[in-house]
């Protein structure tokens, strides 16, 4: 089957991404412009212009890649900057600017591999927050807290080498930590042992783990934001303006068509890049404030973080091509303590990804994805942790929710896009300015962007709680209390952690470590007690839960294209019998006479399919 057969059966009739009306690919469909002949895409309106298998003009892959990219972009530099503080580095700009750019070019990567062998959708890969909390919580151990002299920009002297040792064995730790951990989401995926795990975790485990994800990094984003409150507010105002009242307005914008030549159509680009042009309206403001010295030019009065000249050498500072290269920061070094705390992280981004993955395949007009693709995406996230851990992102990664929605904005389900925009990330995370720009941000409208993007995390955890019964008084009590709980404890042991000491090192630091994680505080008493209190599947949610992400029969063909193994793996190479029984290997379909006959009803399928695309677009193919 050829891309073109695959427009055919998802009701796709845009082979030049702009619609017979001149409509623009990020224009959302009039649903009374649909006939009755069309073909819904799983259960949608709108009609995608490229699904998932297609591979659009060179141009146009390119330009959407940049789009993922940007869109990810909150998400990318929001990690580095957080850890930058628990790290010692928050008075050194140039190592933050070298942080954002081994994670843009680590994100790449693990992009790559994720689309090209992993589960094979089109998703980007990133640095994620579940990785953050027990991050934080392990640094804030006695051992890792900051020297004194290091809060103090007076005394930091970014290129001596006792600052390098202080910040670059904390660094190294985190690497461990996250290196191990990692090989457990390796053998979870690869064995399929996720199948069985999500038996008895459900929406009420998962709620609040995610929301606990972020809940405890508000004393973070209020003290950046605290360093101007006016300067924050307006960032909230651009964001909020952008993403929820001016999102459905269009932006007339020059175009180009064979055809039609030059023209103006619709884009929705308050909607696609609400996070991007706020920080970047805010940052202007910032500067225009600076230019006109209406903000404060002495060091400790209030507002002078917001100056955009108290960051801006880093620019001139950091060098034009950098290479990030594994072990750029040293020899990992690994602790029990760090490992179990990231460990709460690799599960909780695990079945966040899961949910991820149903979400692409529906958005990019593919098959719901079987469990051999679950299973290997899993498996290639942890090799993407295992990678991220190796290059010092201080990070792991995990699957972008914000890049799934874009799909459903843009109306583009390709592979190859996704496939650009890992390029994209690799080419900023080599070019050193990229990631000095991004460090130079005023501290308030970071904080700004903190206060928002935490806001969400925190209620896409509670959303999960749409598949239970909230009427019922079990649910209720263990939202409730695990949330509290997941909240109080850690306080309580950051407060107390000397009552905690067994006498055993290794063992106080792991206890002090796992409580001082609010996620695996709450996420742990969420899974025990909807696994003791009795309470029905469907009050618990489970009904709901695994109805959303079971799997459609769907045309086998079809599943085998989107989803089996690149480059002929597990059909013209490695093609031995034993490698359709392994958990992540996709199963062959039974009997070569039923495969032929699959492929000769696609080709026919596909020339029919290509003869009327280009009769409509008048284009005329012979040779």
């Amino acid at each position: 089957m050829t891309p073109s057969s695959d427009r055919e059966l998802n009701g796709l009739d845009n082979p030049s991404f702009v619609g017979e009306d001149g409509s623009h690919h990020c224009s959302l469909p009039d649903p009374a412009a649909h006939g009755p002949g069309d073909i819904e895409v799983k259960g949608r309106d709108e009609k995608l212009a490229y699904t998932i298998t297609d591979v659009p003009p060179w141009y146009l892959c390119i330009l959407l890649g940049i789009q993922h990219f940007l869109t990810a972009m909150g998400g990318l530099v929001a990690v580095p900057l957080i850890l930058s503080r628990e790290l010692c580095l928050q008075h050194d700009l140039l190592t933050q600017s070298h942080l954002i750019s081994t994670i843009f070019f680590v994100s790449g990567i693990c992009t790559l591999l994720q689309v090209l062998f992993g589960v094979r959708l089109p998703i980007i890969q990133g640095g994620t927050f579940a990785f953050l909390t027990p991050t934080l919580a392990m640094l804030s151990l006695p051992k890792w807290k900051c020297p004194a002299w290091t809060q103090n920009a007076t005394l930091v002297n970014a290129s001596s080498p006792e600052f390098i040792e202080v910040w670059q064995t904390r660094m190294r730790e985190v690497q461990g930590a996250i290196m191990v951990a990692s090989c457990f989401q390796i053998l979870v995926g690869f064995s399929g042992l996720i199948g069985f795990l999500i038996r008895f975790i459900g929406p009420l485990t998962i709620a609040p783990t995610i929301s606990l994800v972020a809940l405890p990094l508000f004393d973070s984003a209020g003290d950046d934001a605290g360093q101007h409150w006016g300067i924050a507010f307006m960032t909230i105002f651009f964001i909020v303006l952008f993403s929820q009242y001016l999102k459905d307005i269009p932006v007339p914008l020059p175009s180009y068509q064979r055809g039609k030549k030059c023209h103006f159509s619709p884009v929705y680009l308050f909607q696609i890049f609400p996070v991007l042009l706020g920080l970047s309206l805010s940052w202007l403001l910032c500067y225009v404030l600076t230019v006109t010295e209406v903000l404060p030019g002495d060091p400790a009065a209030y507002g002078y973080l917001a100056r955009t000249d108290t960051r801006g050498d880093v620019l001139s500072r950091a060098p034009w091509f950098r290479i990030p290269y594994p072990g750029q920061w040293g020899v990992p070094t690994v602790s029990l303590a760090g490992i179990f705390g990231i460990l709460a992280g690799v599960i909780s981004s695990m079945l966040e990804s899961m949910g991820d993955y149903y979400a692409c395949a529906r958005l990019s007009g593919a098959p719901p994805p079987p469990k051999h693709a679950i299973n290997r995406g899993i498996g290639v996230e942890g090799i993407g942790c295992l990678l991220a851990g190796a290059w010092g992102t201080g990070n792991g990664t995990t699957s972008y929710s914000e890049n799934v929605g874009a799909l459903g904005i843009t109306k583009v389900g390709s592979r190859m896009v996704i496939v650009a925009g890992a390029c994209t990330m690799l080419l900023c995370g080599v070019f050193g300015k990229v990631g000095a720009m991004f460090a130079s941000i005023p501290t308030p409208v970071i904080g700004g962007m903190f206060l928002v993007m935490f806001g969400i995390i925190t209620a896409v955890g509670i959303s999960n709680l749409q598949y239970t019964d909230m009427n019922s008084s079990r649910n209720i009590f263990i939202f409730g209390f695990s949330v509290f709980a997941g909240l109080t404890v850690p306080n309580w042991a950051n407060k107390n952690s000397a009552l905690l000491e067994t006498g055993i090192i290794q063992l106080d630091q792991v206890i002090q470590v796992l409580l001082t994680t609010g996620m695996f505080v709450g996420g742990l008493l969420g899974f025990i007690l909807d696994n003791t209190i009795p309470g029905t599947l469907e009050e618990r949610g489970l009904l709901a839960w695994k109805h959303s992400h079971k799997g459609e029969a769907g045309n086998s063909q079809l599943i085998s294209k989107v989803y089996d193994l690149p480059f002929g793996i597990g059909t013209k190479y490695c093609a031995v019998s034993w490698f359709q029984y392994l958990p992540a290997c996709p199963k062959r379909l039974p009997g070569s006479k039923k495969m032929d006959e699959l492929k000769a009803a696609g080709q026919e399928s596909s020339d029919k399919a290509s003869s009327e695309r280009d009769s409509e677009i008048g284009a005329d193919t012979r040779i």
